[in-house]
């Protein structure tokens, strides 16, 4: 199904691999609250729904292929938004949950600095590979992630789109892993804005050959540019 997408000029380029989105929920009231979700199952909010229709309707403009989604309400209910639209069936998967979080679960953001303030600290970082209150780790999370993504391509043609309809932690891990970044380094990547989205597009077998196997064609992005129209003569 899918022909093109925009380059990073804002025009219409023909896609030449499989690309994948990764797309963030809309926004629930513990988002609103400032509170640590992680697989807490929480439900999205009138903003949440309403961010949801609207990016559907600009991520159904790029043709997607296939639709996989968290099982977790503010995922599914997101991604089932971009179905309504496309007419494609969600597929979940719980591989696409948000970070298990443990005893952060629940709490907000000051709440987490207070009560555990050494673990939060080395968490903010990023620089060692920490277990948010006794959950998982990022590496844990990006590699339960990656694997679902590696397992859904398969069902793609050589130029086909996967949408992921996932949660904002396991979004930047997933990426970061993706393009090769070394785990020290994933906090260069911003986090998505609820219901924003990054794509990932595969390079040609001369940048695989060399371990480069996904570039970043777009990151957090939460509007599509308009095409650039070519006059010529």
């Amino acid at each position: 199904m899918s022909s093109g997408g925009f380059d990073g000029a804002g025009g219409l380029h023909a896609a030449n691999g499989r690309r994948v989105i990764v797309w963030r929920h809309g926004r629930t009231p513990w988002n609103a609250a400032g509170r640590f979700q992680g697989q807490t199952d929480i439900d999205l909010d009138e903003v949440g729904e309403a961010q949801a229709e609207s990016s559907a309707r600009l991520l159904a403009a790029l043709d997607p292929d296939l639709i996989v989604a968290s099982d977790l309400t503010r995922a599914r209910k997101t991604g089932e938004a971009l179905g309504r639209v496309t007419g494609l069936p969600v597929t979940l998967d719980e591989r696409l949950r948000e970070t298990n979080a443990g005893r952060w679960q629940g709490l907000t953001f000051a709440e987490i600095n207070e009560q555990f303030p050494e673990e939060s600290a080395a968490w903010s970082t990023g620089d060692v590979d920490v277990a948010p209150g006794g959950g998982e780790s990022r590496l844990d999370v990006a590699a339960r992630v990656c694997a679902a993504i590696e397992e859904h391509l398969e069902a793609l043609p050589d130029d086909g789109l996967l949408v992921l309809a996932t949660h904002g932690g396991a979004a930047r891990v997933a990426i970061a892993s993706l393009l090769g970044l070394p785990h020290g380094s994933w906090s260069v990547l911003s986090g998505l804005a609820n219901c924003n989205w990054s794509m990932v597009e595969e390079m040609g077998a001369d940048k695989a050959a060399r371990g480069l196997r996904w570039r970043l064609a777009e990151h957090n992005a939460g509007s599509l540019p308009e095409p650039v129209v070519v006059e010529e003569g």
